[in-house]
């Protein structure tokens, strides 16, 4: 993993309502940007504007279901990024 891509992923995660989204998102699996904004409690673009932080970040994938996208976590982008912070702590 690039050294901008980790820059970008702990931006990313560096805001306490993308952390609850990815918590959302995680507990729930694939999770709607409409159902989103009911959870956390943010309006409509808030909410987008964080989840393009996210998906910019790669930490999420969007995928088109009818007229609406949904969300998952990209297990393999946080994977690579969790070995890259587990790699500053080993010895």
């Amino acid at each position: 993993m690039k050294a901008k891509d980790i820059e970008r992923i702990s931006k990313a995660l560096g805001d306490p309502h993308r952390l609850r989204i990815m918590q959302e998102v995680k507990k729930n699996g694939w999770m709607p940007c409409a159902h989103l904004c009911d959870m956390i409690e943010l309006a409509q673009p808030s909410v987008s504007h964080h989840i393009k932080q996210l998906t910019d970040a790669g930490l999420l994938i969007a995928e088109k279901e009818g007229r609406n996208i949904r969300y998952t976590i990209d297990t393999d982008v946080f994977g690579g990024y969790i070995n890259f912070l587990n790699s500053l702590v080993e010895k």
